[in-house]
């Protein structure tokens, strides 16, 4: 497994204000092992429990003029890689896969990490951020994440990842859902193997999913198409792509069941009431 720095060239996308939702209209390893599993098709039966209740938002920092989101709204912002701002009706400010080499230029009051390669984590995170959450633990052990501030929860659901011998480090990555706004949107990292069903009972019901989509450092195509079609989620936002070549091929091949929408921008807006009607995969500016 090689190292999946960025790419050269790779620039952080500039950060947009609020949009509406735009109108509606890719030889991989193996992958590491998950868990055993009773043989069925995965089947979503839960509803993802435990959001917290929505409040009004709070007035921006000062220097930043971001648009304020009602009390339904959640703003999601491509970094790049992996990496996407997040933020709630109070302005909640949360940093998947932070790392070194892609940060947001806003200050997260939250980060999660995962363990696959530096591009997913740092051991220097930015002083004033409020909580680090890494989807690993160094004891070998499940990392076990469930926190809530303001009006923002947000839980882990361990997965294994291969090492650089190209075994099993078992619990590498997490899987972070964040429940916001009466929204579950859920960031599958670094994912290396499709989801048991108990896996997919504890991620629950989820409106928005980021999903690597590289098809060779992750999981492989047909291996994220099955993950992504037991989620179900509504909307789907590729990352970590590394190309045009990877992000059309994986289109390619989802554009067979889901609708495809390219946004102008990196930043989009999103709430209950505004999920596309028909499960949409959403591209983003950047890769």
């Amino acid at each position: 497994m090689g190292r999946d720095f960025l790419l050269p060239g790779l620039v952080v996308a500039a950060l947009a204000g609020a949009v509406a939702w735009p109108g509606l209209p890719a030889g991989a390893q193996s992958a590491a092992p998950a868990p055993p599993d009773p043989p069925s098709k995965p089947e979503m039966t839960e509803s993802c429990p435990g959001l917290v209740a929505s409040r009004q938002p709070a007035p921006a920092a000062a220097g930043f003029r971001r648009a304020a989101l009602e009390a339904d709204q959640v703003r999601i912002t491509y970094v790049g890689h992996s990496t996407f701002l997040i933020e709630s009706p109070k302005l909640v400010r949360i940093a998947t896969d932070y790392n070194d080499w892609v940060r947001p230029p806003l200050l997260p009051d939250i980060v999660t990490m995962n363990h696959a390669h530096s591009t997913h984590y740092t051991d220097r995170p930015a002083a004033g951020i409020k909580f680090v959450l890494r989807g690993w633990r160094d004891d070998g052990q499940p990392a076990n994440h469930d926190i809530s501030f303001q009006d923002v929860r947000v839980r882990n659901v361990p997965t294994n990842i291969r090492n650089w011998s190209g075994g099993t480090e078992r619990y590498g990555n997490s899987i972070f859902v964040f429940e916001i706004a009466n929204l579950c949107i859920a960031h599958l990292g670094h994912l290396h193997h499709t989801l048991t069903q108990q896996q997919l009972d504890d991620i629950g019901r989820v409106d928005v999913v980021m999903a690597p989509v590289d098809g060779n450092m992750t999981l492989d195509l047909d291996g994220m198409v099955e993950v992504l079609q037991a989620i179900k989620a509504q909307v789907i936002i590729p990352m970590h792509s590394f190309s045009a070549y990877t992000l059309d091929r994986f289109l390619a091949r989802m554009r067979q069941d889901y609708r495809i929408d390219t946004n102008e921008t990196p930043s989009l807006v999103v709430s209950k009431a505004t999920l596309p009607a028909a499960p949409t995969v959403v591209v983003l500016p950047g890769r």
